[in-house]
C-alpha cells in the first residue's frame, strides 16, 4: 500500500480514539508515531521496508503493552494497519490497570454509543461481550 494511504488511514483512525499521528516519515523507516497524554506513545513501522508491521515504543513503560499487539502481527496471515492499530489500542484500553491512562479513556469517544457502555453502567461489577470490540469490556 502506498504510504499517503496509511497516513490517511492512520489519520481517520486517529479521530476515534485519544491518540494523535504526530509523525510521518517515509524516506527511511515507513514509520508513523502516535501519541497521547499523558505520556502515551508508540510508532509502528510499516512494511515496504519490512515484511509486516512492526510496533515499538521508546518509553519503557509502553512496550509492556505492545507485546499483545506484536505477537498478534507475528500471527499467521497479513495485517492492515487498521488491525494493528486496533490490536495497540485494546492493549492498552485496560485503562483501570495502566497506571498512566487517563480516566477519559474509559469513555472513548467513537464507543460512547456502544450498547457494552450502557450495559456497564447498568450493571458495573460485571462484564460484557462486546462485539465492536470482539472480546469482553472490563467494568469500570
Amino acid at each position: 500500500m502506498e504510504f499517503k494511504h496509511l497516513v490517511e488511514a492512520a489519520e481517520k483512525w486517529c479521530s476515534g480514539n485519544p491518540f494523535d499521528l504526530i509523525f510521518a516519515e517515509e524516506d527511511d523507516e515507513r514509520r508513523l508515531d502516535f501519541y497521547a497524554e499523558p505520556g502515551v506513545s508508540f510508532y509502528v513501522l510499516c512494511p515496504g521496508g519490512t515484511d509486516s508491521f512492526h510496533v515499538w515504543s521508546e518509553s519503557e513503560d509502553c512496550l509492556p503493552f505492545l507485546q499483545l499487539a506484536q505477537d498478534y502481527i507475528s500471527s499467521c496471515g497479513k495485517k492492515t494497519l487498521l488491525e494493528v492499530l486496533e490490536k495497540v489500542f485494546t492493549s492498552f484500553r485496560p485503562a483501570s490497570t495502566v497506571p498512566f491512562a487517563p480516566s477519559s479513556w474509559r469513555r472513548m469517544k467513537s464507543r460512547s454509543t456502544c450498547s457494552c457502555v450502557s450495559a456497564r453502567r447498568a450493571s458495573p461489577t460485571t462484564r460484557t461481550s462486546c462485539p465492536e470490540t470482539l472480546g469482553n469490556v472490563p467494568s469500570v
